[in-house]
């Protein structure tokens, strides 16, 4: 069940980053590295 909380989490986040790619380009990296974390998190609990 956390695991795939988690891989919803890194879903919204890359959907975050997306949308803000084009107004602001630093934030849409820390977005990036923040679901580049939760994914990892979740492959790591299964």
């Amino acid at each position: 069940m956390s695991a795939v909380l988690l891989f919803a989490l890194a879903g919204f986040l890359l959907g975050g980053a997306y949308t803000t790619w084009k107004n602001n380009r630093a934030m849409s990296i820390a977005l990036i590295a923040a679901a580049a974390l939760a994914a990892t998190g979740a492959f790591l609990w299964l």
